[in-house]
């Protein structure tokens, strides 16, 4: 028998972010990533995030080696307390990735027992069978890498997130020439990012947004604001530079964006210049023209000091015209709406807004079409498995593998829970693997299902009709009903409405059959489907009815 390993997706094949996959071979797993999701709230409302199934590796945890870490973001990081709560797996990163991590641990309270173990570019290191060698890429985050997974079945090359930069902020470029020389060595199977498949040509340089943004703050008359991802310290790093140059002091807005500066100041991922940064309420002291504030919220959410700025709710700032606000950011799919509101909201207060629709203020993180041949061609993988990303990025992605001479049947399109079993000769599809979405609500990891969040729906669409009543031990109203609306009607202007639907629930009840039992659970479903029909008839509207029956 040959020597053989699986690839089990828990996340990111079939959406954006919840990416972790693991490698298995025999009882020995690793996993690659450890992400989570934030949900879009009208999708699942009241939902704070969304993290991976991780049944399957809690079932092998005998055998359950590591977590290795590709980068720092959030949808590869941020599920791990909640697997880390659950077992004592050791975790490796690159230095600033592990300062994030600490990071997320120290909030859940976790940090002191974990095992945290820093790796860099070009030094391999063995978790089980498996040897992994961290390859250098570029992304949106510095400190990023790929992966060469040495197993018993050969070699499986995974890129995490990256982009191919020519000329990196910080001058270190991707490691062209290991992906190369893998790829004359063998490599069993590619598993690339896919995010930005859809886009033609190649990604632009990082340095190009700093080139962009400098004749901005050199015209800028007022106060400049940028908000950004607390995570993209290149970016940071630009704008710092770029304050400096122009004579500009900055503050600093949102408790990321303060936690991740210091993290990577302190590590020399940034070079804070000397004397910038003061506290906004030193800064919006000095004249318009001296200022400029870097602040997250570039996804307009609602609390953000961005959007707290643009609603004039900002206890300190208030945005006027001459103000120039850039939003350095890409828009993650659901948020237009709510960035939308955020620009429209800053223009009316007279500020210059410049976002990626009207500006060139942002790149990419991630590869485009030929960046992700010039991977495929440098690699030259027997097996190809596209990752990270929607269907529509995955279908994109096999067909670009396609496009280069990659045969067909040796194209994996899977999606989340769907293995893949390689060996040096062959591979196939293997089962079905435990996966999903898990919902996080407060301090409650998976409690609410899809029949929670659909009655969630339904109170914030249609609302909720609450109806008490008090029975003797025949079955009699002794009291009520009392009725009571939430989203539905205003009460107080409706008394009239009220009193009809009193009145059938009333009739409905004397009209019940007499060798129907009186208990509460009987009474209350004729309650409820009295009401229900009630409101349809009148309303057609379809709200929550809670009936409320009390024995007396």
């Amino acid at each position: 028998m040959e020597p053989a390993v699986r690839l089990i997706p828990l996340g990111g094949l079939g959406e954006i972010g919840l990416n972790m996959m693991l490698l298995e071979s025999g009882d020995d797993v690793i996993a690659i990533d450890c992400g989570l999701m934030f949900p879009d709230p009208d999708e699942m409302p009241g939902i704070d995030r969304v993290i991976p199934d991780f049944s399957y590796a809690l079932a092998k945890r005998n055998g359950f080696r590591a977590v290795v870490l590709t980068h720092g973001h959030e949808d590869h990081i941020g599920a791990l307390p909640y697997l880390l709560a659950r077992a004592g797996v050791p975790v490796y990163g690159t230095p600033l990735t592990l300062a994030l991590v600490a990071e997320r641990l120290r909030e859940h309270g976790l940090l002191e027992n974990a095992d945290l173990r820093s790796m860099r570019a070009r030094e391999a290191f063995s978790a089980g069978p498996f040897r992994l060698e961290p390859i250098r890429v570029t992304h949106s985050i510095a400190d990023g890498i790929g992966l060469a997974v040495h197993t018993p079945a050969g070699t499986i090359v995974h890129t995490g997130d990256f982009k191919l930069d020519p000329s990196p902020l910080d001058g270190k470029t991707p490691d062209y020439r290991r992906f190369a020389e893998l790829g004359e060595q063998g490599v069993l199977a590619l598993l690339s990012d896919s995010t930005n498949v859809d886009r033609p040509g190649h990604t632009r340089s990082e340095i190009e947004v700093g080139e962009a943004l400098r004749p901005r703050f050199a015209r800028a008359r007022g106060r400049v604001v940028v908000a950004t991802f607390a995570s993209h310290i290149h970016r940071i790093q630009q704008v710092l530079s770029l304050a400096a140059e122009f004579g500009r002091h900055v503050a600093l807005l949102g408790m990321s964006m303060q936690k991740n500066v210091a993290i990577a100041a302190q590590l020399d991922y940034l070079r804070v210049p000397d004397d910038i940064l003061l506290p906004l309420e030193e800064l919006v002291a000095l004249p318009p023209e001296r200022q400029a504030i870097l602040s997250t919220g570039s996804q307009g959410e609602h609390h953000s000091a961005l959007a707290l700025m643009a609603a004039g709710e900002h206890r300190s700032v208030q945005i006027a015209a001459g103000d120039l606000v850039i939003i350095s950011a890409r828009v993650i799919p659901g948020h237009e709406r709510t960035i939308g509101r955020v620009v429209n909201a800053l223009l009316r207060l007279g500020a210059e807004v410049l976002y990626d629709d009207n500006a060139f203020v942002h790149v990419s993180g991630h590869a485009s079409q030929e960046d992700l041949k010039l991977m495929l061609n440098l690699t030259r993988p027997r097996y190809f498995v596209p990752v990270h990303g929607e269907y529509r990025h995955l279908l994109g992605h096999a067909r670009l593998a396609a496009s280069v001479g990659l045969p067909e049947e040796r194209i994996f399109l899977v999606e989340d829970g769907m293995g893949i079993e390689l060996s040096a000769t062959a591979a196939r599809t293997v089962g079905r693997y435990p996966a999903g979405r898990v919902l996080v609500d407060g301090k409650g990891i998976g409690d609410v299902g899809a029949v929670v969040l659909r009655d969630r729906q339904i109170l914030a669409e249609d609302g909720l009709v609450c109806v008490s009543l008090a029975l003797d031990r025949e079955g009699k109203v002794v009291a009520g009903p009392e009725i009571a609306s939430r989203g539905f009607v205003y009460v107080k202007e409706s008394e009239a409405l009220l009193d009809e639907l009193r009145a059938a629930v009333l009739d409905a009840l004397a009209r019940r059959e007499p060798a129907l039992p009186s208990d509460r659970e009987t009474i209350g479903a004729l309650v409820r489907a009295r009401v229900r029909q009630f409101i349809n008839q009148r309303f057609e509207r379809k709200p929550i009815v809670l009936p409320i029956i009390l024995e007396v």
